[in-house]
């Protein structure tokens, strides 16, 4: 008896339950974001989450690292970690906060600002491109629908 062999293409697999899945549908996003980022933006050597890291201390300069631990849901080893490797690159510098001397500030470096309007412009281009195939009243209900499934994280 000869069996048939399966093909190797995905697309003739049965996933199941899997493609009607809210969870399963965000993972194939987000492995299609990440590799179109880092496409974009590898030559930086800058992460999604790195990238969100920037652009929230831009936008809150003097931000406490424990603020911004909480404003990325890590721990605040990990925001160490990542706000080290920030300043080894001189893109972010900390300092003793204003009315907290046991808290460190962080906000940019001329370099950092540099960067990260490099970094908006390649991340506008990258956003154009996962949102193409749909209008603009579609873009905008997609976003609504994302935030409602993590409300407290506007």
């Amino acid at each position: 008896m000869t069996r048939k062999k399966r093909s190797e293409t995905p697309s003739d697999l049965d996933y199941g339950m899997l493609p009607n899945l809210a969870g399963y549908q965000l993972r194939l996003a987000q492995v299609a974001i990440f590799r179109d980022f880092s496409e974009s933006l590898g030559e930086f050597d800058v992460t999604p989450g790195l990238f969100g890291v920037l652009v929230i201390i831009e936008a809150n300069p003097g931000l406490k690292q424990s603020e911004l631990a909480r404003a990325t849901h890590l721990d605040r080893s990990t925001v160490v970690s990542v706000i080290d490797n920030l300043e080894r690159r001189n893109l972010v510098v900390r300092r003793p906060a204003q009315n907290d001397r046991r808290s460190n500030a962080l906000t940019l470096t001329e370099r950092g600002s540099t960067l990260l309007q490099t970094l908006k412009a390649r991340v506008e281009d990258h956003e154009a491109r996962l949102v193409a195939h749909l209008t603009e009243s579609e873009r905008t209900t997609l976003v609504s629908l994302l935030r409602k499934i993590f409300p407290e994280h506007r």
